[in-house]
């Protein structure tokens, strides 16, 4: 009997530890690599702060895997998402220095980096999934954009998404008054300042990993998001509610170290960027289905989804003509102009 109650008294102790190495399994352990990187000639250090469940974080492994095999396991993508290398304002920072070579920049970030690629998220610009494909694949749109950081050292290659933004609160907002009494979570983007500003809507500048606790404790009261963020990373435990905004598209920009790039040989960067090309166009169309998805499962699991009256929405977009006017002057007034002509914006 005593043998028995020891061997019971040992599993018990046992059980804790098994339950903490079940939690500290690696969460990119899925997503390794299958091929050995050590005989790579060329490293790209690429960085994301989100998690590659998201189909426009993923897009950075299916590069890796897509260049490697291009190039013949010439040129190695090491992907970092999840923020491995730190928040999106440090990794600008090494970016530019050419500690890192890549990012998949948030579209409320990218304005830190250039004045002129703040226009993807100017309040409703670019800000459906058909206008995102219009603006990329037309060059009189696209070429100003890719070259806008240029004299920051830095190329934009492409971008990839993750849906449309609106409110996710703790309580319904169907209105513009009931907005006005919620506290929004917003990114660290001047863009978003002068829109919330311009709303005259309460708001937190945040960075994203101090998000839960603050909307635990009930310091902010709601997020600038998108469903597809919101609905993977739990928030709508708590913001059980979801205002389809649908001001701007969510997106990642893809930026490149240009003395980085330059010095690959003319073969090999053509193959590179050939190859983010054709992976960000295809994470695109996943990033609709991906929107589909995200939003039945957050309806089946009790989100309640509302819109604004079409007329508060042209009044938003009244308010917000100041900020497109602030930022035709920084992006270039002619091209923000073409922007909005041929997208009907």
């Amino acid at each position: 009997m005593k043998k028995f109650f020891a061997l019971l008294l040992l599993l018990t102790l046992c059980l804790p530890v098994t339950g903490m190495a079940e939690e500290k399994k690696d969460p990119l352990a899925a997503w390794q690599p299958t091929f050995d990187p050590s005989g790579a000639k060329y490293t790209y250090i690429l960085s994301n702060v989100s998690h590659p469940v998201i189909e426009g974080v993923a897009a950075g492994y299916r590069i890796r895997d897509k260049v490697w095999e291009k190039t013949n396991g010439q040129i190695y993508v090491d992907y970092r998402p999840l923020s491995q290398l730190g928040g999106e304002k440090d990794v600008i920072s090494k970016l530019k220095l050419g500690a890192v070579q890549g990012m998949l920049s948030s579209s409320v970030a990218a304005a830190n980096v250039a004045d002129r690629l703040g226009i993807v998220n100017l309040p409703y610009i670019i800000d459906t999934f058909d206008k995102l494909d219009t603006f990329r694949n037309d060059p009189e749109l696209w070429q100003p954009f890719a070259e806008g950081a240029l004299s920051r050292g830095i190329y934009v290659a492409d971008f990839t998404g993750y849906g449309p933004y609106g409110w996710a609160t703790t309580t319904p907002v169907n209105t513009r008054e009931a907005a006005k009494e919620v506290n929004f979570r917003i990114a660290q983007a001047p863009v978003n300042t002068d829109s919330y500003k311009a709303w005259g809507l309460k708001f937190t500048v945040m960075p994203w990993p101090d998000v839960p606790q603050a909307l635990q404790t009930g310091v902010i009261s709601g997020l600038d998001h998108t469903v597809i963020v919101c609905n993977i990373t739990k928030k709508f435990t708590i913001a059980k509610y979801f205002t389809e905004l649908n001001y701007a598209q969510g997106i990642f920009v893809h930026l490149i170290n240009k003395r980085w790039l330059d010095k690959l040989p003319a073969d090999l960067r053509a193959t590179f960027l050939e190859v983010i090309a054709e992976e960000s166009a295809a994470t695109r169309q996943a990033t609709r289905k991906q929107y589909e998805v995200q939003t039945a499962k957050a309806k089946e699991a009790g989100v309640q989804f509302y819109q604004l009256s079409d007329d508060e929405i042209t009044e938003l977009k009244k308010l917000s003509e100041p900020v497109l006017q602030k930022w035709g002057k920084k992006i270039g007034p002619d091209y923000l102009a073409k922007v909005r002509a041929k997208l009907g914006s």
